[in-house]
């Protein structure tokens, strides 16, 4: 592709999704221009993949192709002001937070800016972020592939529209959460058992981390694949059954419902 790709904000997310182009060789290490107000955080990024540091948000948004906004929600309307008037005329703008809406950037940067909304997951840090994209209808399809290619770099991806993207915290971006706790819980059960802490943690994410594979890789519901492991009158059965009465389904979808309305509330904000 080989366009420029420019980055407002270099922490955590920016690095994993500068990380996984670079890799990937989407583009070169120069067109990659990025910009931090904390400069160390700029420097760590660009000894990492080469990227280009810029002396500005404006500077970075007056030449890239497509413009990654990676801070946090709060920072929006500081860094949308801060670049009105300088984004390079046909640039796409790549919008990461939860709660900035299409109509938040087209009040701030003009009606006839493009903008795709992504929502990647800190499994990106490894190349297995379950990311989900929502284009404006100004993206051309040749510009939806595009961001598709550079977001499949660090991780899967879906095509959402906007009023899902809304809440697509509930089972995506939130939702290692709810894994890493899952994998706490089951070594602190090794613990209790008298597994050493570390040897417990990596049992338990490797089952986790399998689990996940092997549902992504057959394409089978999940109670099947469950039901396969629960031999009758065995000891599965029987762990599966203390968490039914322990209300672990309950649990989670009230979790999954609960963040479903904070992000929708998050939107609906002003």
């Amino acid at each position: 592709m080989n366009k420029k790709i420019g980055f407002i904000g270099c922490g955590n997310m920016a690095t994993a999704m500068a990380g996984g182009i670079h890799r990937a060789e989407l583009t070169a290490p120069e067109n990659i221009l990025i910009f931090d107000a904390y400069p160390e955080a700029a420097k760590n990024l660009s000894d990492k993949t080469g990227a280009v540091i810029k002396d500005s948000a404006a500077g970075v948004a007056a030449e890239a192709d497509y413009l990654v906004l990676a801070v946090k929600p709060y920072v929006y309307p500081e860094v949308l002001a801060s670049i009105a008037g300088s984004v390079r005329e046909g640039a796409v703008i790549i919008v990461i937070a939860v709660g900035v809406s299409f109509d938040d950037v087209h009040q701030a940067l003009g009606a006839g800016v493009k903008v795709v909304r992504v929502q990647p997951s800190t499994p990106a840090l490894v190349g297995e972020s379950d990311t989900t994209v929502c284009p404006d209808e100004r993206v051309s399809a040749q510009e939806l592939d595009e961001v598709m290619e550079m977001m499949n770099s660090f991780g899967k991806t879906e095509i959402l529209p906007e009023k899902l993207m809304d809440v697509v915290p509930s089972i995506a971006s939130s939702a290692p959460a709810y894994a890493l706790m899952l994998i706490e819980a089951m070594a602190d059960g090794g613990c209790l058992h008298g597994f050493p802490r570390d040897q417990a943690i990596r049992l338990s994410a490797q089952a986790v981390y399998g689990a996940a594979k092997l549902v992504l890789d057959s394409g089978e519901h999940p109670a099947v694949l469950k039901d396969r492991i629960c031999t009758p009158g065995g000891t599965t059965i029987e762990a599966v059954k203390t968490l039914e009465d322990e209300g672990f389904r309950r649990a989670v979808i009230a979790a999954v419902d609960a963040c479903a309305k904070k992000s929708s509330a998050m939107m609906k904000k002003d």
